[in-house]
């Protein structure tokens, strides 16, 4: 066995060490496999070359239809150029009685609640979190403390990406057609364990209500740590007569 195709792997290492654009490593570490596999089998070089990239073009090609999901990377550039996140932050600072950790709370309690009937693209960092939801709890603490600090801002936005990770993760193993039963359905089987997928999203109905909870509760106090992150504005000057 040759052991030459591994190094891929010190290519994405060496790339994310060295803080290069993850796309380009994942490309290069796929380039760097194929042609090492393809030369320690005995192929020369321009054939190892030629024939990774034919690879890559096929690949490409018979799943040409998952591309169609990044049509909506473009689009969503172009709204955030044109002032979304400024529009969405606007909307949210007019209604007062949101707050931060209230409209998370919401957010969390929709994402969890879709993945649960399968819904999981309904949500997403690029897609939601980024261009929408985090301006808006940005807005919403914006409009009742003032300007926040770099610190409170990449909290809110911590919260935020944390909130859809955790709505998804624990939401989807509800849904029986959902990639991650089938993946614990067949270790199991190999294991000599026989379960159903409809036993697997039962059970994973209380670890979800749990995570809801736990997480649901560190929202609602999210707006109590923003209010201690960010200083009182203070009071104008007393005007000193002549």
């Amino acid at each position: 066995m040759s052991l030459w195709p591994l190094l891929g792997i010190a290519v994405v290492v060496a790339g994310f060490i060295a803080r290069f654009n993850p796309l380009l490593v994942v490309v290069a570490a796929a380039l760097v496999t194929g042609i090492a596999a393809a030369l320690s089998s005995g192929v020369d070089g321009i054939h190892a070359v030629t024939g990774t990239i034919e690879t890559f073009g096929k690949a490409f090609n018979d799943n040409r239809y998952i591309t169609l999901t990044w049509m909506i990377l473009p689009v969503i550039g172009l709204l955030e150029r044109a002032g979304l996140q400024e529009k969405a932050r606007d909307l949210i600072a007019g209604v007062k009685e949101v707050t931060t950790g209230r409209l998370l709370f919401l957010y969390l309690f929709v994402r969890q609640l879709s993945a649960a009937f399968g819904l999981t693209s309904l949500g997403g960092h690029p897609q939601m979190v980024r261009p929408l939801i985090a301006p808006m709890a940005e807005g919403a603490a914006e409009a009742r403390h003032g300007d926040l600090s770099e610190k409170t801002r990449e909290r809110i936005k911590a919260q935020a990406a944390a909130t859809d990770n955790i709505g998804l993760f624990f939401g989807e193993d509800i849904f029986i057609a959902i990639a991650s039963i089938l993946l614990i359905k067949g270790f199991l089987e190999t294991n000599g364990i026989i379960v159903e997928p409809f036993q697997l999203s039962v059970w994973a109905i209380p670890t979800a209500w749990l995570a809801f909870v736990i997480h649901g509760v560190r929202l609602l106090r999210l707006d109590a740590a923003i209010a201690r992150e960010t200083p009182p504005p203070s009071a104008p000057a007393p005007e000193v007569e002549a």
